[in-house]
Order: C-alpha cells, then structure tokens, then sequence
C-alpha cells in the first residue's frame, strides 16, 4: 500500500487527541477573527472545546443559512478571517453564496484525494470541472499543484474538443463528473480517437453509479469518488479499496440528527457536520445539508481514519402542508421533551387530496396518556392538526429522513 503520509496510518488515539487540541486553538481563533463566531460562540470558552461532548455542545451554522448571512454581513456572512482584499480568488455557488479562496497551494486539502486515486508528481491531468463562477476547477488543481501535476483546463462541454486535446495530448488522468467521462469516453470511441492513456480519474460532483464505474473500467480507466464542497473543500475520499469514503485527516466530522445539533450513533444515519482547520475560512459545526453515516471498523486499504457511507440525500427535509412549511426542527423540538421514544418521523400524504400529518413515533411501552400529548406538541409546534402512530423500536428506515413526503399530484 501507499499512502500520501503518515497521517493516514496512525493510531485512531493519537488522531483524536491531536484533533481535539487543534479544535480549541481553532474555536479561539475563528471567535477572535471573525464576526460571525465572535457572536455565536459569546459565552463560549475555547480552550474547553477539546472533546467530543464539548463540540456537540456548540452550536451549528448551517450551509442553507448562508444567503441570509451574507445578506446581513457581506460578501462572506461575517465567517471570514481573511479580508477580500487578501483573497487569492472569490467565487460564487448557487444562492448565490460567496466563498473566498486564501493564498495557500492547495486551499481545499485535494493532494492526499488525488494521490489516493493513483494520481502521482509529474502526471498530466485533463480537469474537466467548471471554471466558471464556482470553485470546483480551483479544488482539484489546487491538489495537483501541491502534487506536482500539471494540468490542462478543459472545463466543461465542448466534447469534441475535449477528446480531440485528449487523444494529442495524452494526459495520465482525468478529473471532472463521472457522466461528462462517460460522454467524451463515448464520443472517442464514435469517432475512432484514441484516448487510451486516460487510466485513472477522481470524480465529484454527482454519484457515481455501480454501471458507470463498470463500464468504465472495461476500457482500462480506474476511478475513484470524493465528496467535496465548495465551502469546505475535500470531507471524505474513496481508496483502491472501494469500501466507503476515508474522512480527510485535516476535518472534524460529526453525523446529527437532522433538525438539531446531536450526534447518532455509529452507523446511524444523519446529517453530515463538519468542522475545518482553514485558518482564512474557519467553519466551525458547519451542517452540509448532507446525509451520510460512518461504516464500522477500519478501511482495507489501511487508512485508520473512519468512513462514511458515501451521499444519501439531503437533510433539510422542509415541506409545506396546508400552505405553512413544516421543518425538521419542529419534530425535533418535540423529540426532546419525550426521551422514551428513540425516534421520531413525520409522514406527509394526501389521501382524497387532502393533505395528512402522521407523527410516527417508536415506543417500547405505551402510556396511556402520550398520544393526546404528542397530538397537542404537533399541532403547537406546527400550527397544523395531525395524528400519531406507535410502532415497535427499530421499524422505521434508518435512512436519516425526519420528514417524509409521499404526496402523489
């Protein structure tokens, strides 16, 4: 095995000590610099931030958030502690939502992905994600700057163009969306162009399904997924063992229940959270809107660090019912105050085209007097009538949905 460094292979103990600590001096120094953490963690003793229990215990800042954020405090929301002024790049998500890039090599930690996908010192590689507005071409150069592998801009469509520069220039990889691959691998073979030195790729951006990964390697091309964003850079990256995701080494990662700041256990699944070391842009509890889970035990490939599931969906699971939004957090709301039940899901549908609310609830014994309570929580909470049904502990999906919609119009 070969690993980018020692980091990956280190005892799980010595991982977690060391992230705790930064955690503290990370806590100290986004409340210090920057205003949107000066306000939220007022109160808030940094240095005894060190444990799991503590993290849990700040609050969340929530990605859907942003727009409003930066509303009040532009360009950045008030999370920044580089000015503008000393931003390498500044770039725009749909929202729109800003985020600023800071002058280090590889801003977003892409190196340890893209060594992990076979990508090595001197390797060309066609990089085939936007370069427009959005950061997603700057993740992946940034990594193959700090690797030492040039890279050819091809950005997005333009297909023919893009085997053409492929079959001339023979580059060692690829990184872009797995479907984009698939298009130019297609539109080579139509065309008879030989793009045969294409024998890895990293791929984001979207899932990268069983048949595409397949078919792929049927033509000689390797490839391997991350799970990256704009705002936090790399979270967690596939290995040759293809077996989850391996959390990067520079992220704190948590997995909530949607609507509220807890961390589930194990193998659960939840929101994904998490909390950078970016010194420029430190996000701290930071709540993706992703869904995911850590698998159980080490990877195969060696890494010791743990493992998410991959993307399963996203966790605001906001509806509106009767024309008012019902939210995630109301249930969760309700959740607290009732400890006996282990979990809560709130099923939206429209029998007769009317809109219904069932609070499915698990329980291990019934009291009496719950139902008529839980009943009364709904409708104060939501401001809308429902029922509640009791069902045995461990019969809803563990699929991390709080609320579910199965209207059909």
């Amino acid at each position: 095995m070969s690993y980018y460094d020692p980091l990956e292979t280190r005892d799980p103990a010595e991982r977690e000590a060391n992230l705790m600590d930064r955690l503290a001096r990370q806590v100290a120094h986004a409340k210090e610099t920057t205003h949107h953490y000066f306000q939220l963690f007022a109160g808030v003793n940094p240095f005894q931030c060190a444990s799991r229990e503590a993290l849990a215990a700040l609050p969340l800042t929530r990605k859907r958030d942003l727009i409003e954020l930066q509303k009040k405090h532009p360009p950045f929301g008030g999370l920044n502690a580089l000015p503008r002024t000393r931003a390498k790049r500044v770039f725009a998500s749909p929202g729109p939502i800003y985020e600023l890039q800071g002058m280090e090599t590889d801003h977003w930690r892409m190196a340890r992905v893209l060594y992990a996908a076979g990508f090595r010192n001197g390797d060309l590689i066609h990089n085939c994600f936007s370069y427009h507005f959005t950061p997603g071409a700057f993740i992946f150069e940034g990594g193959a700057r700090k690797l030492g592998c040039p890279v050819f801009p091809g950005g997005t469509g333009q297909t023919e163009q893009q085997v053409q520069a492929i079959a001339e220039l023979r580059p060692d990889g690829y990184v872009g969306t797995p479907s984009f691959l698939r298009i130019i691998v297609e539109k080579a073979e139509e065309t008879g162009a030989d793009i045969s030195s294409l024998k890895k790729a990293c791929v984001s951006g979207e899932a990268l399904p069983g048949v595409t990964r397949a078919w792929l390697a049927e033509r000689g091309i390797v490839v391997r997924q991350c799970y990256a964003t704009a705002d936090i850079g790399v979270i967690a990256y596939e290995t040759e063992a293809e077996a989850g995701l391996v959390v990067e080494e520079d992220v704190l990662v948590e997995i909530v229940r949607p609507g509220t700041g807890d961390p589930v256990p194990d193998g659960e699944v939840g929101e994904v959270v998490v909390s950078t070391f970016n010194a420029d842009y430190p996000l701290i509890r930071f709540a993706t809107g992703d869904l995911s889970a850590i698998m159980p035990g080490r990877s195969p490939c060696g890494r010791s660090n743990v493992r998410l599931k991959g993307w399963m969906g996203r966790a605001d699971q906001t509806t509106k019912v009767k024309g008012m939004f019902v939210h995630p957090e109301q249930i969760a709301e309700i959740a607290k105050n009732y400890p006996e039940i282990s979990r809560m899901r709130l099923v939206v549908d429209n029998p007769d085209a009317q809109d219904r609310m069932v609070l499915h609830c698990e329980l291990e014994d019934l009291a009496p007097a719950l139902e008529s309570e839980l009943v009364k929580a709904l409708r104060e909470q939501t401001k809308l009538r429902g029922t509640v049904a009791f069902v045995s502990p461990g019969s809803l999906p563990n699929d991390g949905k709080v609320i579910e919609d199965k209207r059909v119009y």
